[in-house]
């Protein structure tokens, strides 16, 4: 504990000096409200449009993380098809890599003209971003068994099923958590992306990314800055539960999640 705390200081005592560094540059400065709010007055209007920030909140909360979930099972069945051959990967990793390279902006449109505009969509539009660090990273770790460990189990005449279940699946874990951890900062922005093409009434009230573009809409620069916070904080949390989950999975027995020694 007093390790987690020590190394919780750093971060929050830079927190302090950039709010102190930006209370005083809007004084000094005599910069408009409207341009760069002061940090007081953001604080002020998050505590008064609290419910609506709080609601925002959890309907991006949850596109981002029923998203996220999907590509996660998405991502790994995928990965596990690809693992089975060479031939397999070289046919179908490809069109795997056209998730990353075709804009999100351009697809978001079909999407929604497809499916309509509601949470399904935002939820396949969280999906789609989310799914190529899943894949690619998980494939990695399953292709990447030593092959001595490979003919140790041919020797035993394991099947492809136990082979998969009882060595690629483990040692790909840690390639699997840096998917994870790539792939849950992302769902943020893909809720966010979703939400720009879908209307509020879409999901019964807007979401963070519809509240920013409103709040912009009506130079609500305050609010506005409290809603983007509220974005970041968001993505923090989804990435620091990734975090935990693969300190709890791996620091046991795998270096990647060990302690480092103190400097």
């Amino acid at each position: 504990m007093k390790r987690f705390l020590s190394q919780l200081g750093w971060p929050i005592g830079v927190f302090v000096v950039v709010m102190v560094a930006w209370h005083l540059a809007t004084k000094v400065f005599e910069i408009p409200a409207y341009i760069l709010p002061d940090p007081l007055r953001v604080l002020g209007a998050g505590l008064e449009k609290r419910a609506n920030l709080f609601s925002a909140v959890r309907i991006s909360a949850a596109e981002a993380g029923l998203g996220f979930v999907a590509s996660v099972v998405g991502g790994v069945l995928v990965a596990f098809v690809l693992a089975q051959s060479v031939v397999i990967r070289r046919c179908m990793f490809p069109y795997t890599i056209l998730l990353q390279t075709v804009p999100i902006l351009a697809v978001a449109p079909l999407i929604l003209m497809w499916f309509g505009s509601g949470l399904r969509s935002i939820i396949l539009i969280v999906f789609i971003i989310c799914l190529f660090p899943i894949i690619a990273n998980t494939t990695q770790g399953l292709i990447s068994v030593d092959r001595n460990l490979l003919d140790l189990f041919r020797m035993g005449n394991a099947s492809r099923a136990q082979t998969l279940s009882k060595l690629r699946f483990p040692h790909a874990i840690p390639n699997f958590f840096v998917g994870l951890r790539i792939s849950s900062g992302l769902s943020v922005i893909g809720a966010f992306t979703g939400e720009m093409f879908a209307s509020s009434s879409a999901v019964g009230e807007g979401g963070l990314g519809y509240s920013i573009i409103y709040a912009n809409s009506q130079l609500q620069t305050d609010y506005l800055f409290a809603l983007v916070i509220a974005c970041a904080a968001l993505g923090s949390c989804f990435f620091f539960t990734v975090v935990f989950f693969e300190w709890l999975f791996l620091h046991h027995w795998h270096a990647s999640a060990m302690r480092p020694d103190p400097e």
